[in-house]
């Protein structure tokens, strides 16, 4: 009789030991896709200001090409000028 009360708590025990497990598994599954979530929003992000970054770097390099082409332009002429006289 003793034996089967020890036997009956212990399966309470594991039961409830069990049940635990369920719910941490639980949490650490909407962590993981919490997680994965805001992963995935951050790469999304990130593609997004790489896009920006790129498009503002061509249009920089563009400028200091135009830029480099009318100092060019201007250096001809001061030796041209330079030349006449």
């Amino acid at each position: 009789m003793e034996e089967m009360n020890l036997l009956r708590a212990r399966i309470g025990e594991l039961e409830q030991r069990v049940e635990h497990l369920r719910v941490s598994r639980r949490v650490l599954m909407n962590l993981l896709e919490k997680v994965e979530r805001e992963k995935v929003a951050l790469v999304y992000r990130l593609e997004k200001e790489n896009v920006r970054l790129q498009r503002n770097n061509k249009r920089f390099a563009k400028w200091i090409l135009s830029k480099n082409k009318e100092m060019v332009e201007l250096q001809e002429k001061m030796e041209a000028t330079a030349q006449k006289a």
